[in-house]
């Protein structure tokens, strides 16, 4: 059951991208149930629509593609409290989704089932322009992300996330943060004995 805490914490992120006004909240808050999956559980599967939008209370997830043989899977981003986690193209624009939603730790979120989210968008203008704010702003991300890819040497790349997240090391397997990267374990190992901020 969630608590008054959880859905506090809720209010606080979203109000740091819209504010939703008090009257709103309390009409839609409480669509948002709470939830709690165990280390390494797929919350969402390729091939499958994604039914939620999450938000992260506790734990570590990841987003990642594999190929279809199975040989190459590539990690490509990581959710924590607090954001929002799930599978963003696959929920908003209900189609199959093409990754996969992974648990790397006990996790523990409150989420929304698509269904409810878009009425509250018909219903509510405030969340509407919510609904398109985090959608420019996971767009922004993955454009930011494309280009440091394609632009940043290995070193950059490690120097970039420890600049943002240095706290990761401690909490993310070092394989999926090389697979994040782009770049192969043994280069990311090198780097971390290598490198410090």
């Amino acid at each position: 059951m969630p608590t008054p805490s959880d859905y506090a914490q809720l209010k606080t992120f979203l109000d740091a991208v819209v504010r939703i006004p008090d009257e709103v909240w309390e009409q839609c808050y409480s669509a948002w149930q709470d939830y709690s999956a165990k280390r390494r559980t797929i919350l969402t599967t390729a091939g499958e629509r994604e039914r939620y939008l999450y938000f992260v209370l506790e734990g570590i997830q990841r987003v990642f593609f594999l190929t279809e043989d199975g040989g190459k899977e590539a990690t490509l981003v990581f959710m924590y409290a607090p954001s929002l986690g799930g599978v963003a193209d696959s929920f908003l624009g209900q189609h199959p989704s093409h990754f996969y939603y992974e648990t790397l730790t006990p996790s523990r979120f409150l989420r929304i089932p698509y269904e409810t989210f878009m009425d509250q968008c018909l219903r509510y203008p405030d969340i509407n322009r919510l609904a398109l704010a985090l959608a420019a702003s996971a767009f922004e991300g993955v454009l930011l992300r494309q280009a440091e890819l394609q632009t940043a040497t290995a070193e950059e790349k490690f120097r970039a996330l420890l600049g943002r997240s240095p706290h990761v090391l401690n909490l993310i397997p070092h394989k999926y943060l090389a697979s994040y990267l782009g770049i192969d374990p043994a280069t990311f190992s090198r780097l971390l004995g290598k490198v410090r901020l």
